[in-house]
């Protein structure tokens, strides 16, 4: 009987048969929050296999027959510690069936709340910082030994966590990772605390990852820091991330480089150039706002105000007509009036972003926004449905325009209706999501390839491309 055929307590009850597949354990790394979790995710997962660990199938994963879970928290929003207590407590009831399992808990509520943690679900096995992903080996090697949960949260970075093993979610679209903490002081934002001050990596660590990347087999890198366009300042070169960007540009065999976030503040006129003259960076961009209001701005010490802001699209713009920019915005911030409100609704017009993450804020203990004068929930709530309804519309206006027009797509699978509809899945240059059908008689593309097809509906937040070659719309495949 081969180990998928087998139950899971076939599985518990015979360790020997399966124990070399298993290795020390088979994993499951669970991830809350944004595009640096996921990547620090894949390097916890390329870590615990370079100690041995397997890493478990979706159906080992959903018949709960694993030996350790990982979860990689966010801090961000207000509910992060109910999130990570109430998921902690689920894995809980796992571990009473499975004594053995060892839980950890990693990233940015590990990094503030480490010992809360271990006096809240003493069940925990171990305990890790941001800056101490290459420690959880020994920690859970630790625990084992003694029983008793395991801590270690560095407030100083010793190593880039870009030096340590990755296992990549994406075989065609890697994540490299240019910098690592923040040097803003943004009232709201608890980042500063979790990640440290930014450290910037060499310029050639970083050009030798992409290119690892390529020569592994991806099509696609996006940069990744918390402000990616302060990148140099460090060391006193202001102009070292366009540099970065012009240079990604001759490694042969990457089709598309992209990156995230910027800060509005430090967006210069040679990044656009860069950006524009560069034919692999491609022509998305995510560009926070956070408000329309400058009094609000100034609360939430972000250090522009909103004619620069525009100023910064509108050059954006004249160097890259089809450029698809998206942001964030935060609605209810302390003190925020209708006025204040009204100036974002104003500026959101003006600015037709392809899309925006709007959030309610939420105050974070230990930011100074928490200790500020709070909005009256229903205010908020109101003011934060009139403003999904306005950038629906203008998102919806924006990708009507993509009708009929021929767009490239590097294919990345099928999404969750594709499978009923023969479609298969990707995203055009500017980063909208196509589903593409095959027309009869052509070959299904697969992952990696570009497909150049013409769009033929434009949905609520994605594009649908149904091309009849027939009819003379575009359907070509490019390996």
């Amino acid at each position: 009987m081969n180990e998928e055929m087998m139950t899971s307590e076939e599985r518990n009850a015979s360790p020997s048969a399966t124990a070399q597949d298993r290795g020390k354990g088979l994993f499951y790394v669970h991830t809350l929050g944004c595009q640096m979790n996921v990547h620090d995710s894949e390097r916890i997962a390329g870590v615990l296999e370079a100690d041995g660990y397997v890493p478990a199938t979706q159906e080992q994963m959903d018949a709960q027959d694993v030996d350790l879970i990982v979860l990689n928290t966010c801090a961000v929003r207000e509910n992060a510690a109910e999130r990570m207590y109430g998921t902690v407590g689920l894995w809980y009831r796992i571990k009473q069936e499975r004594p053995n399992l060892q839980i950890a808990v990693g990233g940015c509520m590990a990094q503030l709340d480490r010992e809360r943690i271990c006096r809240k679900a003493p069940w925990v096995s171990a305990v890790f910082g941001t800056k101490n992903i290459g420690d959880l080996p020994a920690l859970l090697d630790q625990n084992r030994l003694t029983g008793e949960p395991q801590v270690k949260v560095n407030d100083n970075l010793t190593m880039f966590p870009s030096d340590l093993p990755v296992d990549r979610a994406s075989k065609i679209s890697n994540w490299v990772s240019i910098s690592v903490g923040c040097n803003n002081t943004c009232t709201f934002c608890i980042v500063p605390t979790t990640r440290g001050k930014e450290h910037d990596r060499r310029p050639g660590d970083v050009l030798a990852e992409v290119q690892r990347c390529v020569d592994n087999g991806a099509k696609e890198v996006t940069l990744l820091g918390q402000n990616v366009n302060s990148y140099g300042y460090g060391i006193g070169d202001r102009f070292a991330f366009s540099k970065l960007l012009r240079a990604c540009g001759s490694i042969e065999g990457l089709e598309r480089v992209r990156f995230t976030s910027p800060h509005p503040a430090a967006f210069t006129d040679d990044v656009i150039a860069a950006m524009a003259e560069t034919p692999n960076v491609m022509h998305q961009l995510h560009f926070p706002l956070q408000s329309g209001s400058d009094r609000v701005l100034r609360a939430m010490r972000r250090s522009y105000r909103t004619s620069k802001f525009l100023t910064i699209l509108d050059k954006i713009r004249a160097a890259m007509p089809d450029a698809q920019i998206s942001t964030d915005i935060i609605v209810g911030f302390p003190g925020e009036t209708e006025e204040d409100f009204q100036a974002t609704l104003d500026v959101v017009e003006q600015a037709r972003f392809a899309s925006a993450f709007t959030f309610i804020y939420s105050p974070r203990p230990g930011t100074p926004a928490a200790a500020m004068e709070q909005i009256d929930h229903d205010v908020v709530q109101e003011r934060f449905e009139r403003l999904v309804a306005l950038q629906e519309r203008i998102t919806a206006e924006n990708l009507a325009t993509f009708e009929g027009r021929d767009v490239e797509v590097m294919i990345t699978g099928s999404g969750r209706k594709d499978d009923n509809t023969h479609r298969v899945t990707g995203r055009e240059r500017t980063g909208q999501l196509v589903h593409i059908g095959v027309p009869e008689g052509f070959d299904t593309p697969q992952v990696g390839d570009f497909v150049t097809a013409t769009v033929t509906h434009a949905g609520r937040h994605n594009l649908i491309a149904d091309p009849d070659p027939s009819a003379g719309q575009t359907f070509s495949i490019r390996h």
